[in-house]
Parts: C-alpha cells; structure tokens; sequence
C-alpha cells in the first residue's frame, strides 16, 4: 500500500477515488510515565516515554488508515493528513488521527 501526504503519486495515474479513510488511536501514558516525563521536563530534555506512545499510536492509526483503504479496493493513500491531540481532563491521553483519499492506481 502506497501512503503519501501528496495529492497524486509521481509517475503513476489514478484511476479511481474510493474516498476518504479515516485512522485513529487513543493511547493513554500511565501514572509513572507522566511522573517520569514531568521530571524530564523540569529538568530539560527529551521525554522517551511520551515518544514511545506517541509512536505506538501512530503506528496504530496508519494500520487502521490502510485497512479502511483495503476495504474499499484501494492500493493507495494520497494527500494524507497527521494530526496530533492531547486530550483527556488532565491531558493524560493522547490521540493520533490520520486521514486520506483512498485511491486504486493503475
């Protein structure tokens, strides 16, 4: 499956549109990691445990974008869009969602 933040995918004609697929996934930090992760930024720094959720729960919503896009007979995504979120009431979840055309390529 070809997924590209571009409109079109250079040197290869697009049959059909399928329309637009949706990925999302909520992923919650816990209690220990935010600690950590509070204390890392106090002090400066990268903070490795928001990294490792924030690259689970991509990974998550661009397999859910791929499998909308294979339902609908696609072999591609083009003109794909990241969008990052805090949410929750004390922004201890965060959700990543990815959206897209689904489109088959000849």
């Amino acid at each position: 499956m070809i997924i590209s933040t571009t409109p079109n995918i250079e040197g290869r004609e697009i049959r059909e549109y399928k329309g637009v697929v949706v990925g999302e996934a909520i992923l919650g930090a816990n209690i220990i990691k935010d600690f950590f992760a509070g204390i890392r930024d106090i002090v400066g720094g990268r903070s490795a445990a928001y990294e490792e959720e924030l690259g689970k729960a991509r990974k998550v919503a661009f397999e859910e974008l791929e499998q909308s896009a294979r339902q609908l007979g696609a072999n591609a995504v083009v003109g794909v869009d990241l969008d990052y979120e805090v949410i929750g009431q004390n922004g201890s979840m965060m959700m990543v969602s990815v959206s897209g055309t689904a489109v088959t390529l000849l």
